[in-house]
């Protein structure tokens, strides 16, 4: 039983721990301080919903709907080329987005010239324009997550398919599959709070916003011609 939860868990970490579209969406919302805990949730329930599919035999359904994967796949190409367009042109015209030091969260302030006896903590300096609402940041996690044809391929049929393998305890390693989803989204959060330190200039913004461009442009590329 207790190595079927293991195998769950490890599997799971070992797909979702791939640099991808959804990784690289999640550290920049969270080095941004924008929304971070519900968009890990929202990828993590989406996790949930897409393990107990794959145990629950509808893998068997979506192999027989060839059509339903090319839908999903040009969808998620448009998607990812739009959003990196998007952080293209920040990288090329900057809105001046930075991080500094400030008394109480979500009040900007200039950073003190010497240490105080107050704590201060990090907060992001930026127009009001640059600020995103939840939901669109939701519906653009949820596009991101359920526009990528490889979310199918390995989360409802490579992991509905070796938990078959199981038998009785497939269950098991579905739950493993999802305590594996929760840890990893826990870790990325923590570690998108612990990156934002290293982000206090324009500059900075401006490498993250090019390197998100270049990766999100190379997913778009390789899915359209997988």
């Amino acid at each position: 039983m207790f190595s079927a939860l293991l195998a769950g868990f490890g599997l799971c970490l070992s797909l979702i721990v791939a640099p991808g579209a959804q990784n690289v969406f999640l550290l920049k919302m969270g080095i941004r301080r924008q929304h971070a805990v519900a968009l890990a949730v929202t990828c993590f329930l989406s996790d949930v919903a897409l393990v107990a599919a794959g145990v629950a035999g509808f893998g068997v359904v979506v192999e027989h709907l060839p059509w339903l994967f090319d839908a999903v796949k040009w969808a998620g190409v448009v998607f990812l080329a739009g959003y990196a367009l998007a952080a293209g042109w920040r990288a090329l015209r900057p809105t001046g987005e930075t991080l500094a030091v400030a008394e109480e969260p979500g009040v900007d302030r200039e950073p003190e010239s010497s240490a105080g006896s107050r704590t201060s903590t990090a907060t992001i300096v930026r127009p009001r324009t640059a600020t995103t609402a939840l939901l669109p940041a939701v519906l653009a996690c949820l596009a991101i997550t359920w526009l990528n044809p490889h979310t199918y391929l390995d989360t409802v049929l490579l992991l509905g398919s070796i938990s078959a393998s199981y038998g009785d305890a497939r269950w098991l390693f579905g739950l493993g599959a999802v305590l594996g989803s929760a840890v990893w989204f826990a870790f990325l959060t923590a570690m998108a709070r612990v990156a934002a330190r290293w982000l206090r200039s324009p500059r900075s913004w401006r490498i993250l916003d090019g390197a998100i461009a270049v990766i999100m442009a190379a997913l778009a590329t390789t899915l359209a011609f997988a």
